[in-house]
């Protein structure tokens, strides 16, 4: 990846293009199956971009609670997008939601001084809720419910790749019915910085304006979408880092403590007391970060068998107040 950065063809993109950013912004666009695509520094920017271009300010949107729009960027969808959130419970099991709850939290439109629910924001995986997978078919009956409530959709697709590795299914298949779709490069591929957004190609035109202002055009960045490239070339591997999950989540559970059965690559446990686990972890020199009151420990590219061996060994038991070694659904 270093290497394809160091010879990477680059011209200037804020200006009359990059070479490399253009080819890796066609290949994407192919890959999701929609007209064109737009590099943007970070998923966070893909995502604010989108929402900008669909809301207006009195707009409100919905996404399944615990997203990341919702939860972590920093409230820019409402500070900058001007759209007001509004969370779904996962009535559907973890980090899911049901075609008919979209329908009910669309409502009908009410008098002028009511917020207008204009979008649906969707999440492949759902990170907080340790990586699940939204299949194709409860994909696409979302977008039809939203389609029939006069909702456009946003799919915040920054770990897409990790959906399509688990299903076995082009990431085509999983864009089925959207406006637009954030995909990430660094998130399990391995590039140091990139996400993309994708769509129209009048989308992307304006996708374009909208990156501008937010302070996220390149000049020479061809030497970020060469990384990008060599990324897409990793996506099978993907795999690996889902087995590796399961071993760790087995493992683990038979140590006793209590853990998710990982969808992908993401492990979620659910400690007796977060901070004293914490500081177990950390003087076990076993890098995982608290989320929700849980632990998440994220399998990547950088890790090895070995690692998951010297992972669990390090960590050891749980103590004894949890009981038997059990497994959370």
């Amino acid at each position: 990846m270093r290497a394809a950065m160091a010879t990477a063809e680059v011209g200037d993109d804020v200006l009359d293009g990059d070479p490399t950013m253009a080819e890796l912004q066609e290949r994407i666009a192919a890959l999701l199956g929609v007209q064109a695509a737009l590099w943007v520094p970070s998923g966070s920017m893909g995502n604010l971009i989108a929402l900008t271009a669909h809301l207006q300010r009195g707009d409100a949107f919905l996404a399944p609670a615990g997203s990341h729009v919702l939860d972590a960027e920093l409230g820019t969808p409402a500070w900058l997008a001007g759209g007001m959130p509004s969370p779904l419970p996962h009535d559907a099991g973890p980090g899911k939601i049901s075609p008919d709850a979209v329908i009910r939290a669309a409502g009908t439109p009410g008098p002028y001084y009511t917020l207008r629910t204009t979008l649906l924001c969707l999440e492949n995986t759902h990170m907080s809720s340790g990586g699940v997978v939204t299949e194709v078919d409860e994909h696409a009956a979302l977008a039809a419910a939203a389609r029939r409530s006069g909702l456009k959709v946003h799919l915040d697709g920054a770990r897409l790749w990790h959906a399509s590795v688990a299903l076995g299914l082009p990431p085509a298949a999983l864009t089925v019915g959207v406006d637009t779709v954030q995909v990430c490069l660094s998130k399990g591929l391995g590039a140091p910085v990139g996400s993309l957004v994708a769509g129209t190609a009048e989308f992307v035109e304006e996708a374009r304006r909208l990156r501008k202002m937010l302070g996220g055009g390149v000049r020479q960045g061809g030497v970020l979408a060469a990384a990008g490239l060599v990324a897409l070339d990793n996506i099978d591997r993907l795999a690996e880092d889902h087995d590796r999950a399961a071993r760790l989540a087995e493992g683990l559970a038979e140590l006793g403590w209590p853990v998710t059965t990982p969808a992908t690559n993401i492990v979620l446990l659910t400690p007796a007391d977060l901070p004293s686990t914490l500081r177990r972890l950390a003087q076990a020199k076993v890098l995982a970060g608290p989320i929700g009151g849980r632990i998440r420990f994220v399998t990547h590219g950088d890790l090895t068998d070995a690692d998951i061996d010297a992972a669990l060994h390090r960590i050891g038991p749980a103590e004894a107040d949890y009981g038997p070694s059990r497994r959370l659904a």
